[in-house]
């Protein structure tokens, strides 16, 4: 097992088994630093970008990441990437890690994200079977400058607003919700014990109870025109909250099994869902040959969880097994699903088998210190999350240069419907995204450093949405570069699937 150290204040794997000593600075010292980063980077700075001098081709560098991806699945990330400048931007991670870097930094690493749009924060069930939120997807994490997360935060936000239809005002209004809530709640978690930042959460009663304050208090404006966040925006949370409750493996066995000789199998539904009694003669693989090796890679992942939840594991056995398209820029990655049973046939768990390649910002950052992709996504997302799924673990693929991580496919799993929030309901998700991902970055790196750079004043806050809205400019003219290499025939494209 490797060992671990703290890496500017970043939790990594060490290359020797005897850990090094953590330094320990003092308070001041640690305010000294960030004050430091904020005279030699101060926080305006970040405001202005402009695209660099020779500026990679942004529909190149998707033709890059799509050279590691299954072809035939390759033309449906692109018809799901072209549905609008929003889809897009989801699978455009890639480009805006060339972006960012030579983008300003205070040199304050945290584990970051990677890939921290607004689609990525989500609800999902703790090990205590409590709804939390959180962020929820981790293909890119990697330890880097704070603002990497910020800046693709906040952008995010004024391109789903643009999307919505909605005016400039709101749009700003949105990123600047996002950035201010991130400087005042790293300011809050400077002042917090260290076990105390470590155990913050939010969930879901404190979630839903801000929601309804907030809608109270802008009830009216003048004239008794509503203003805040309206009563259905709330209710439409609730309901997706509950609705979050029934995602489970019983209700994913609804919708992706069916009853074949008196046993469960899952449906085949191509290309979207394809069984392995199909994969095989798909792949060329010898009758049996998948399973065997479905059963070589489980043993192999469970060898990777603690003793108790290998313990737990073991009392499942797979039944089945399908490839299964998900996400936006996850597409052509392969990604399984697996069916195990308990005690009887109304047992299931389903997990989920996704592939990991390298970071989209290894090719501008030091590289992870994992050496496996996949234990990479899975320690960086247990440093982040305030509770992860107690089935992460990670295996080697069957083929070479394959690397997979496993988790819970639905534990309760929900996500916002950005489409359906007004104005204020976005501005409120805003605020708490961004207290969401200071809370990860709090875990992970220095936050009285990070709060002493930012400072009590918006000069951060402005420059952030200043960023943002630059960046949300630059990403309607990818876009549409995008749009014209598929009308050309340089990219092939399968919408509605």
């Amino acid at each position: 097992m490797p060992s671990y150290e703290h890496t500017d204040g970043v939790v990594s794997a060490a290359t020797t088994e005897k850990p090094k000593q953590a330094p320990h600075p003092t308070l001041d010292e640690r305010v000294a630093l960030g004050r430091a980063a904020r005279d030699r980077t101060p926080p305006a700075s970040h405001a202005g970008w402009k695209p660099a001098a020779g500026r990679p081709d942004p529909v190149g560098l998707i033709e890059q990441q799509n050279l590691m991806r299954e072809p035939q699945l390759v033309p449906i990330r692109h018809g799901r990437m072209m549905v609008s400048p929003f889809t897009f931007y989801r699978g455009a991670a890639k480009i805006m890690a060339a972006d960012l870097e030579r983008s300003p930094r205070a040199e304050l690493t945290v584990q970051l994200c990677g890939d921290a749009h607004l689609s990525n924060f989500g609800v999902y069930a703790s090990p205590e079977r409590k709804l939390v939120f959180d962020m929820n997807d981790f293909d890119e994490t990697l330890p880097g400058p704070f603002e990497y997360d910020v800046k693709r935060l906040a952008a995010s936000f004024v391109v789903a607003a643009r999307d919505n239809g909605f005016g400039a005002a709101d749009a700003r209004a949105a990123a600047t919700a996002c950035a201010g809530a991130y400087r005042t709640t790293m300011a809050e978690f400077a002042e917090m014990r260290t076990m105390d930042v470590w155990y913050a959460h939010l969930s879901e009663d404190e979630l839903l109870a801000a929601a309804d304050r907030f809608a109270a208090s802008q009830k009216k404006g003048k004239k008794g025109k509503k203003k805040g966040v309206k009563q259905d925006d709330v209710a439409r949370a609730r309901k997706a909250a509950a609705k979050a409750r029934t995602r489970d493996s019983l209700q994913a066995l609804s919708k992706l099994g069916e009853v074949v000789d008196g046993r469960y199998r899952i449906v085949s539904q191509p290309p979207i869902v394809v069984p392995a009694r199909d994969l095989e003669a798909a792949y060329g693989f010898a009758p049996g040959g998948l399973e065997e090796i479905v059963h070589e890679q489980f043993r192999s992942y469970r060898s990777t969880l603690q003793p108790d939840r290998r313990h737990l594991l073991e009392r499942f056995q797979i039944v089945d097994m399908a490839l299964k398209v998900v996400g936006v820029g996850s597409v052509g990655a392969r990604a399984f699903i697996v069916l195990l049973q308990g005690r009887d046939e109304e047992d299931p768990l389903f997990l989920q088998v996704k592939e990991a390649t390298s970071s989209v910002l290894e090719d501008h950052l030091p590289r992870s210190s994992y050496t496996h992709p996949g234990e990479r996504v899975v320690q960086g997302q247990r440093v982040m999350q305030a509770a992860s799924d107690v089935f992460l673990g990670w295996t080697k693929g069957h083929e070479d240069d394959r690397y997979l991580y496993w988790r819970q496919l639905r534990d309760m799993k929900g996500s916002a419907v950005i489409e359906a929030m007004s104005p204020s309901a976005l501005r409120f998700y805003a605020h708490w995204c961004g207290w969401t991902l200071a809370r990860a970055h709090a875990r992970s790196g220095d936050p009285v450093a990070i709060a002493a750079y930012l400072g009590d004043d918006e000069s951060f806050d402005d420059a952030i949405v200043d960023f943002a809205e630059r960046y949300a400019d630059r990403n309607d003219q990818d876009y549409e570069a995008f749009l014209a290499a598929i009308r050309t025939g340089r990219l092939e494209a399968v919408q509605g699937v």
